[in-house]
């Protein structure tokens, strides 16, 4: 029997653990919060307080470290710690986990590490990235970090936008001008990137890069259009000229090569709670 430990029980990390259990698989999660401790062990799942400062910071997180897979789940927030602390965080777990029994990691990156130029093919995951070249030098660097001298099998996930539950696009630029409409999204529902950590987890798909990014990029315009028809926000109030060749686009053919299934292949169909 699996068990999978969760390092960041946040937004997509705590409906993975949620999900894991209905799957009758072995789950243990962090949280960087008390208060937020107390409400996930009400739900029955294993969880422990644990902090990185960025030196490894609580008590009893060493049961984080007696799974068979790992799901490291903790972005940069470069807002308000910026990228030196974020490696040193992973600095500090990499050390960790080589200490530890896991031998299956997988590490949740993002589709910003592509460059930001648009491309007339859509970026795959084989795609040659530099710190010259990509769209955000501490994601490579973080994932150079995990993928060094290791001796353990790594999966890397890099999500497109993170939509759904409270996540509406719409919300976001109702009434705001000069919004950009004209370019196509590389959206992906909660459900779905639950979804894919999930099968890379049952079918043992280690070693390899995922772009998790639903297979229909619709306009953004067209999306702000349905969540005014369907929710009620207002429109922007002003669109940018649309420029040709303005589409940087993610291809997420990979997984879907391995048999997975979007729940929400398309951006406008997304359903969200208010």
């Amino acid at each position: 029997m699996k068990k999978v430990s969760i390092i960041g029980l946040g937004w997509i990390g705590l409906p993975l653990a949620r999900h894991l259990k209905s799957h009758e698989i072995d789950v243990v999660g962090s949280t960087t919060s008390a208060e937020k401790l107390g409400r996930i062990q009400l739900e029955g799942i294993t969880a422990v307080q644990f902090d990185m400062i960025p030196f490894p910071q609580g008590k009893g997180f060493q049961v984080l470290f007696q799974a068979n897979v790992l799901v490291v789940n903790i972005p940069p927030r470069s807002r308000t710690q910026g990228a030196d602390f974020y490696l040193e965080q992973l600095k500090f777990l990499r050390s960790m986990i080589d200490q530890s029994q896991i031998k299956k990691v997988i590490f949740v990156s993002s589709t910003g590490i592509y460059p930001e130029i648009s491309e007339e093919e859509e970026y795959a995951e084989d795609y040659p990235l530099s710190l010259e070249n990509c769209g955000n030098q501490t994601l490579l660097k973080a994932e150079q970090m995990m993928e060094t001298e290791r001796d353990f099998d790594l999966t890397i996930v890099r999500f497109g936008g993170l939509m759904g539950g409270d996540r509406i696009p719409g919300k976001y630029f109702a009434g705001k001008e000069n919004v950009a409409g004209h370019t196509r999204v590389n959206f992906i529902h909660r459900n779905d990137a639950v979804g894919i950590l999930t099968w890379i987890i049952e079918n043992d798909l280690w070693n390899v890069v995922y772009n998790g990014v639903a297979p229909i990029h619709p306009l953004r315009k067209d999306i702000y259009e349905r969540n005014h028809q369907e929710m009620g926000f207002p429109l922007p109030s002003s669109y940018q000229q649309a420029n040709a060749g303005e589409d940087r686009l993610i291809s997420g053919k990979r997984i879907l090569e391995t048999g997975f299934q979007f729940e929400f292949p398309n951006p406008l169909d997304f359903k969200y709670e208010r």
